[in-house]
């Protein structure tokens, strides 16, 4: 199940959203091109390797990040390696069932795994202990903690966040002193969805819930794109994917400055 056919509202409920649309409104009195607040906080988690707490509106995402040594894969030898993996427990919403992961979660440790890896975020090359034989291995581990919408960009920026103050632990492997993780500019994603012809950007719950149509992009520092994923039944057009695009690269800008404020306040503190 897509994370956004969790809990499909009534009619009664719908009807009221699309008439909403209709005269330019949201149900919490946004603007169609218009974020919930967004709050990042860094270093929450004392036995992580980097740890990091997202919430945009009532929306709350923690990642963390571990490392361990292990073996390269065969087609690159000389590079170290990242896996990702999204846990939707049931505390973060009546709908979240226990066990293994759902296909929900799996597309989103997915989305987020591609934003990172295309946009070559991590410099993997620096992971590399011995070409072919020793690699260090970044975990990335999402947990949900509240579900009020968009689980896609509260998660990519947690993880992007996170992997900023992650420290390589080569204390424990006797491989030396700590030193911090190599990374490059973080990816931001954005995610749009469209409902009754209107189409908003960072969408709560009830609009995840009558929406036809998703659409995420991960944007490099540079607005060039690094990741798409469509979601649900529904389309865009031509046109409405550029200007997806466009509002995206909009609003990547104004998310980065807000991740560099933080990662500001974080040298400082140290």
């Amino acid at each position: 199940m897509d994370i956004s056919e969790i809990g499909r509202l009534s009619s009664v409920r719908r009807d009221y959203l699309a008439r909403l649309a209709k005269e330019g409104k949201r149900p919490d009195g946004r603007g169609f091109d218009e974020y919930r607040p967004i709050k990042i906080e860094k270093n929450v988690l004392r036995n992580a390797e980097g740890s990091a707490r997202v919430k945009i509106g009532n929306t709350m995402v923690l990642a963390g990040i571990k490392l361990e040594v292990g073996e390269p894969y065969p087609d690159t030898p000389e590079k170290g390696a990242m896996s990702t993996s999204a846990e939707l427990p049931p505390l973060a919403s009546p709908e979240f069932e226990p066990g293994p992961p759902k296909p929900g979660a799996i597309e989103l440790a997915r989305v987020v795994d591609r934003g990172i890896r295309e946009s070559e975020y991590i410099d993997l090359e620096k992971l590399c202990i011995e070409p072919g034989e020793k690699v260090w291995i970044v975990f990335i581990d999402l947990h949900v903690l509240d579900y009020d919408g968009n689980l896609f960009d509260a998660s990519s920026l947690a993880a992007s966040a996170a992997l900023q103050n992650a420290i390589i632990p080569n204390e424990r492997y006797e491989l030396g002193e700590n030193e911090p993780l190599p990374v490059r500019k973080p990816p931001i994603s954005c995610t749009f969805v469209k409902y009754s012809d209107a189409i908003v950007v960072d969408p709560c719950l009830d609009e995840e819930e009558i929406a036809e149509a998703r659409f995420t992009v991960a944007l490099d520092e540079n607005g060039n794109i690094r990741a798409i994923q469509k979601g649900l039944s529904g389309s865009f057009t031509i046109d409405e994917i550029k200007n997806n695009i466009k509002r995206a690269q909009f609003h990547a800008r104004n998310i980065r400055k807000l991740l560099e404020e933080e990662n500001g306040k974080k040298d400082k503190e140290s």
